[in-house]
């Protein structure tokens, strides 16, 4: 039986994909934050979840604990949580909420879940954004993005971070069986973008919404990835637009040391260090 973890399941692309992804032969667990909508989402597709806030990583550490000891194998994790936000907002774990939610939590949930997902040879999806492209702008000294914030910025370098991170899962592990993916799910209709001061609110909630793709297409993306195996459909390691295409993204996602840089200056904010990586 194949087992499924997918983050920001409670609505959007992620409560999309599990009703693509429920059925027999798989076991489907979601992870939301909303108690009431992530049940609400189980339930309609016959799934298991759990509750997890991404602006807490001891919740994220709370929820890796639970994997581990329900799951002997873990073959698709879905890091799919994100959003943007208004701020700088602090967390408390001392980050700027967009960056951590949109990256840091994923990262922390993957590396501790690492060795499982290894032993799974397991698929690491990544739900990116055409953002990294359009807004990224890393600074190694500020990845926070705390000096002069700016909502889409901010957004954009967390997208851009999930594909270095894609990158580097690629480098690192993909020799151990592991393989990475990010993708852009389309403009898709949902409340993106409702609770900051962005002008990209007005895209996603004014007259422009006609141009949006309803959720189950954006969803039915993740699916293609959580589902098809790595090789022929997809290749590990590489960014795809929402046509399922491998495409151009921001000039830093191609830069190695920043690849590398990135990686290990998320490790040493989080105090981890990753083991069994290959060379590279």
């Amino acid at each position: 039986m194949k087992v499924i973890v997918i983050t920001g399941a409670s609505d959007g692309i992620g409560a999309a994909a599990s009703k693509l992804l429920s059925g027999e032969g798989t076991r489907l667990i979601l992870v939301g934050r909303s108690p009431v909508k992530t049940k609400a989402v189980a339930e309609r597709v016959g799934a298991e979840y759990h509750v997890a806030d991404f602006q807490r990583l001891d919740e994220v550490r709370d929820l890796a604990a639970a994997l581990l000891d329900s799951c002997e194998k873990i073959d698709v994790l879905a890091n799919n949580a994100g959003g943007l936000f208004s701020g700088p907002t602090r967390t408390v774990d001392g980050f700027e909420k967009t960056f951590q939610v949109n990256h840091l939590a994923p990262y922390l949930l993957t590396h501790l879940l690492i060795e499982r997902l290894l032993h799974s040879r397991a698929t690491v999806v990544n739900t990116s954004s055409a953002g990294a492209r359009l807004y990224g702008r890393i600074d190694p000294d500020d990845l926070n993005s705390w000096k002069n914030f700016n909502a889409n910025r901010a957004y954009g370098n967390a997208k851009l971070a999930n594909i270095l991170f894609t990158k580097g899962l690629h480098e690192r592990f993909h020799a151990h069986g592991l393989s990475s993916v990010a993708f852009h799910p389309g403009p898709v209709a949902t409340n993106f973008a409702s609770d900051t001061t962005s002008y990209l609110r007005w895209f996603y909630r004014g007259a422009l919404k006609r141009l949006l793709i309803s959720p189950e297409r954006g969803g039915a993306n993740l699916a293609h990835f959580a589902t098809a195996a790595p090789g022929a459909p997809w290749v590990s390691g590489e960014y795809y637009n929402h046509r399922r295409k491998i495409t151009r993204t921001n000039r830093q996602a191609y830069d190695a040391e920043m690849i590398s840089r990135h990686w290990e200056l998320s490790a040493r904010m989080l105090g981890i260090r990753w083991h069994r990586e290959a060379s590279h």
